[in-house]
């Protein structure tokens, strides 16, 4: 077992190193040029067809609004990777990290407007009446069924990535927050969520699609709001936080307290490691919520879905990130949730310990949830319609095993199945590129600036 986890830690770091970070941020740099930067330019205009976007007319085809596609996408972003993952990142790298979270995410937008433009564009109608689509569809229609061998492969790891990332590893993450606060067995709430779950699963993407616009917002708001209440606490701290994580972003941080030091690079690569695993820009993932939208328009559709990577890591991250900082947790030496939980405590006393658990258990339940949708529209592609119940079941009693299994190694494949997912998305991004410039130059919305 030794030899396996060595053999699977030694993976994981060469598909998550140097060359697979440097090419989802290439590919982002390069559709942002590509773009004009059009991502940064219509912030607010996405904003508004956002709004605009919880209703749609009867003449759209699609699935789900064009706002419940983005609360499901952002279902499986927002998650732990917002709580857990922030604090990794400073204690691993120093609050420069996150600065490199910031430029991971500026540039992560364009790349997720890329793919779904592509998934809308080029989505397909199943037997089932449903709208379908993904970097398995934009591979195989839009590079030709000669490539349809990649499309196959991004559908394989997407879905056992699923039962990773978005199953076990979330179902687990629940029941162990709320043993320890709650003390209810582990066993107790694997059943409670595989009850909750299926309900909404069982009833396809549109319960799916409505549960989370529902959710998502309060969850993300609430979390939000707590946040904020320390940061206005500390107001007067707030340029200071702002210039100490600039500050270190270049120069590198000093052991302090609990905290062993980070030289530059090591800010750089673990602020880009956990931007890119927050908000799952290049992955291939959110394109498949965003297929079912109810849009004739791919362009609409994209600047609506470059909004998750923005609200997941310029929203949701920062704030995570200033609460840390502006506590002076960031030196105790703990990390991931713990480190969150000590600087909620800090900024809230008690009660903000318990607000990060219930907010940590959300996360995971919506994660959990929108990832099911992903794992089974791959299922779907290997399979046909067939494969859609047999995969939602075997989803539901999956959900209890996780709660109680000790997830170490799953943790690692997990992690090397999302990198071996993001692979053939990004080959496609870049082949398929010309359609998204063209697409994106014909639109009125390039008329106006």
């Amino acid at each position: 077992m030794e030899a396996l986890e060595h053999f699977l830690n030694a993976t994981s770091g060469v598909i998550w190193g140097p060359i697979m970070l440097s090419l989802l941020v290439g590919v982002g740099m390069y559709l942002t040029a590509g773009l004009r930067a059009i991502t940064w330019r219509k912030l607010i205009y996405s904003f508004r067809i956002l709004w605009h976007g919880r209703a749609s007319s009867q003449d759209d085809q699609g699935d789900i609004t064009p706002f419940q596609a983005l609360m499901t996408a952002l279902s499986a972003t927002v998650g732990s990777g917002n709580i857990a993952g922030v604090a990794t990142a400073i204690y691993l790298g120093g609050p420069g990290a996150i600065f490199w979270m910031w430029v991971t995410a500026l540039l992560g937008m364009a790349t997720k407007y890329g793919e779904a433009v592509l998934a809308v564009h080029f989505r397909e109608v199943d037997e089932l009446g449903n709208h379908v689509g993904g970097p398995m569809y934009y591979i195989q229609n839009g590079l030709g069924a000669g490539w349809r061998w990649l499309a196959v492969l991004f559908s394989i790891f997407g879905m056992l990535a699923a039962f990773g990332i978005g199953n076990t590893v979330q179902a687990n993450t629940v029941a162990t927050a709320v043993e320890s606060s709650l003390y209810l067995p582990v066993w107790v709430s694997g059943l409670v969520m595989a009850v909750f779950t299926g309900a909404v699963i069982i009833g396809g993407v549109r319960r799916l699609g409505a549960v989370a616009a529902t959710l998502v917002p309060i969850m993300a708001l609430s979390y939000i709001a707590g946040a904020l209440i320390i940061i206005l606490l500390n107001i007067e701290q707030v340029p200071t936080a702002f210039m100490t994580i600039l500050h270190h972003a270049f120069t590198g941080t000093a052991a302090a307290g609990g905290f062993a030091g980070a030289t530059v690079l090591m800010a750089i690569h673990f602020g880009v490691a956990r931007g890119l695993f927050s908000n799952e820009a290049g992955l291939g993932s959110a394109p498949i919520a965003h297929a079912a939208a109810k849009t004739k328009d791919p362009v609409h559709q994209g600047l609506i879905a470059m909004l998750g990577t923005f609200i997941d890591t310029i929203v949701v991250c920062t704030v995570t990130a200033l609460v840390i900082i502006l506590t002076g947790s960031w030196t105790s030496g703990q990390t991931g949730a713990a480190l969150t939980s000590n600087a909620f405590n800090i900024g809230l006393a008690e009660g903000g310990g318990v607000m990060v658990t219930l907010a940590l258990v959300l996360f995971a339940f919506t994660t959990l949830l929108g990832w099911s949708y992903y794992g089974e529209r791959c299922a779907e592609y290997l399979f046909g319609v067939r494969g859609i119940q047999p995969f939602r079941i075997l989803w539901i009693i999956i959900i209890p095993i996780g709660a109680m299994g000790n997830l170490g190694v799953v943790w690692t494949i997990a992690d090397i199945l999302n990198g071996l997912m993001a692979i053939p998305n990004l080959i496609a991004l870049l082949a398929l590129s010309p359609i998204i410039f063209q697409l994106t130059r014909q639109h009125s919305i390039m008329k106006k600036t």
